[in-house]
């Protein structure tokens, strides 16, 4: 069983915690992320996935519904999809290709 990771702990390459900007169209917000990733062999693509902290910016921006975005980090930016908060209004995103980590 592997142990939770806080935000601001490092990991290995297929995990970036910390620092990053969720944009769209109309509407930037500095963020905290927690992502992982992995190849999925089924697909033949790079699935990556996480958490956003909670944060008004977030929850205005969804505004309770599945919304896309621009996740960039220090490493670097995709498309993803902001969807779902849990009980702690942190919100879940998901991605395709290229990792922004």
């Amino acid at each position: 069983m592997t142990e939770a990771r806080e935000l601001d702990e490092p990991g290995p390459a297929e995990e970036y915690a910390g620092e990053a900007v969720l944009f769209t169209a109309d509407r930037e917000v500095a963020v905290r992320v927690l992502l992982r990733g992995h190849f999925q062999p089924i697909d033949g693509r790079f699935h990556w996935y996480g958490r956003v902290a909670a944060d008004e910016g977030v929850a205005e921006l969804a505004n309770g519904r599945r919304t896309d975005v621009v996740l960039r980090t220090p490493r670097g930016e995709a498309v993803g999809t902001l969807a779902d908060p849990d009980p702690w209004q942190r919100y879940r995103i998901t991605g395709l290709g290229r990792p922004p980590f």
